[in-house]
């Protein structure tokens, strides 16, 4: 498959859209989401939407990215969809907004591991600990994984089931978490053997918060951009001084860098396990540090404001910053990225 490094008519159309309707305040942004077709967006025809290829992911998120929303459509719509499709279940209710999902994989001694489950299914329930499940305080329903013998497995369960307790908390970036305590928890299995499954739907994640981080980016330079060509210094505009104008460009080339690697790892989406999972982790690697790059820049070239809870700016800054901690940080997708050459360069050895 050649990457495709422009979008289609449909892309720019739907791009367009989702900028118009970002910009308008809403009290159900779940409701204009699915009226509008944006979950639909996430999947593909044969699992009840319209579009669903890589490219398609980063054009949606790089526009949530830019609008700096706190809709959890990774955590509550990307990821229970890609696992509930792979299950073989029907995806309307989730595309048509009328139920709600969250998903619990992360515990807290795994680090990024696939596999650090520790959570047991035994006798028809759960128990265990789940860690940053986004989304949960306003899901009716959560995908779980936990370990039945040997295998890792994914359980439905009602949110409001007994036996789980909760500790929601406001996350950094916007929007809310919650650790979740299980004890006899009754479940259903969803899929029986979830490897695949995860490391598929955490592929697509991964691509979607790369583009989420580039749109951030972008927003963030062309404020640090307005503001030095507004404020002045001694009688003259900030970016009329060569330091300054130096560091604006560095942050510009970081950015047309990541977007390189946000459109290579979109168009590698649905190549083989190796190609996706390779490309993913440099793209998740550049965007680690070309993003901690153009924050801190922008907010230096901002000075004290840039600081400030009241300026949009310290927003974008953490949401770009605290983004690297997500589907694994710049260290893991490192020797991730390693680890693949490493492969290659031994099957080229005669």
């Amino acid at each position: 498959m050649k990457p495709v490094f422009h979008m289609t008519e449909e892309q720019t159309m739907l791009s367009d859209m989702l900028s118009r309707l970002l910009s308008q305040p809403t009290e159900d942004p779940w409701r204009r989401f699915a009226d509008q077709g944006v979950i639909g967006a996430l999947f593909t025809e044969k699992h009840g939407g319209y579009a669903g290829s890589g490219s398609d992911l980063a054009v949606v998120f790089e526009q949530i990215g830019r609008a700096a929303d706190t809709t959890p459509l990774i955590d509550c719509a990307l990821l229970p969809g890609y696992l509930m499709a792979e299950a073989g279940y029907d995806l309307a209710p989730l595309i048509n907004g009328e139920q709600h999902y969250a998903v619990a994989h992360t515990e807290a001694h795994a680090h990024y591991d696939l596999h650090g489950v520790e959570t047991i299914f035994s006798n028809g329930t759960l128990n265990g600990e789940k860690s940053v499940v986004i989304g949960a305080d306003s899901a009716q329903q959560i995908l779980i994984t936990a370990r039945d013998g040997d295998n890792i497995a994914i359980y439905l369960v009602n949110a409001d089931s007994p036996g789980i307790r909760y500790n929601h908390y406001e996350l950094t970036h916007g929007g809310h978490g919650a650790d979740l305590l299980l004890s006899q928890v009754p479940a259903t299995p969803l899929a029986g053997n979830a490897i695949a499954a995860l490391e598929k739907a955490w592929a697509a994640a991964l691509v979607a918060q790369c583009a989420d981080t580039l749109g951030a980016m972008e927003i963030a330079s062309q404020m640090t951009r307005d503001y030095l060509m507004t404020r002045e210094q001694f009688g003259r505009p900030l970016s009329s001084f060569q330091a300054l104008a130096h560091r604006i460009t560095d942050i510009m080339l970081a950015i047309e860098q990541a977007r390189s690697a946000v459109l290579l790892a979109a168009a590698h989406l649905n190549n083989t396990p190796k190609e996706r999972d390779k490309h993913g982790a440099a793209c998740k690697n550049l965007m680690g540090r070309m993003g901690r790059l153009v924050a801190e820049e922008c907010i230096q070239l901002h000075g004290g404001i840039g600081m400030t809870d009241e300026y949009a700016l310290g927003n974008y800054g953490k949401r770009i910053i605290m983004a690297d901690h997500r589907f694994g940080d710049t260290d893991y997708h490192l020797e991730r990225f390693i680890a693949f050459t490493s492969e290659s360069s031994s099957a080229m050895q005669p």
